[in-house]
């Protein structure tokens, strides 16, 4: 199994017409947000596999086509979702490729934009998917496999300041039901001695920014 992991950044070797020389044999394609949809439906082209995505808090044009709740805007209107050949998985829990995927979206509420949240709002996304949680341990013998969320977990991989800042919710949900990867974006790495990979608990956290290939061990 190989996972194309983006994020965040739009990079030439990704959106180039010699993408699967680049990287061959991709099974499943996953993005954590503040990517151009039209990023997403080239790679959806172009690897013919599953392409799964959430939101950030950024690239948020055509937000109001998954979420109806959100008003679209005009120049938005006339592209339907199929269009980009990608799968909305936040606030969603999903078998792909008999992986066990869950998704949250959205980052840390810093100037009340669309797609931002409180520690209190995110608390209620990650419990509305609890039953879908426990449904899949008596179902398949395990919650989850991999966590999908733009921002990262509270203190690990985050920074300081309120834009960046994790949410604690997700410690708990990586406690509580042991996925094996949490895969997240929002925090941008300038430099390769930079921090992609933690580990809490039994997971493996990952900042997936631009691009990250995840050859998973399940």
């Amino acid at each position: 199994m190989r996972i194309l992991c983006v994020s965040d950044e739009v990079d030439p070797i990704i959106y180039s017409p010699r993408v699967k020389e680049h990287f061959p044999d991709i099974d499943l394609v996953i993005s954590a947000g503040d990517l151009p949809m039209e990023y997403l439906g080239f790679l959806a082209s172009m690897f013919n596999k599953p392409v799964l995505f959430v939101f950030g808090n950024h690239n948020l044009k055509y937000l109001g086509l998954f979420r109806p709740s959100i008003p679209i805007p005009f120049s938005a209107q006339p592209v339907p979702p199929h269009k980009f050949g990608a799968t909305y998985i936040s606030d969603r829990v999903l078998k792909v490729k008999g992986l066990l995927i869950a998704g949250l979206g959205g980052s840390y509420r810093y100037n009340n934009g669309l797609n931002q949240y409180s520690d209190f709002q995110m608390w209620l996304k990650v419990l509305r998917l609890v039953p879908r949680l426990l449904y899949n341990r008596i179902r398949y013998g395990r919650f989850l496999d991999i966590l999908v969320t733009h921002a990262p977990p509270y203190g690990i991989n985050d920074r300081p300041d309120p834009c960046h800042r994790g949410f604690k919710s997700f410690l708990w949900l990586l406690k509580t039901f042991k996925p094996r990867y949490h895969l997240h974006g929002h925090i941008h790495l300038y430099n390769g001695l930079e921090k992609r990979e933690s580990r809490y608990q039994q997971t493996t956290v990952i900042n997936v920014f631009k691009y990250y290939l995840l050859e998973p061990s399940l």
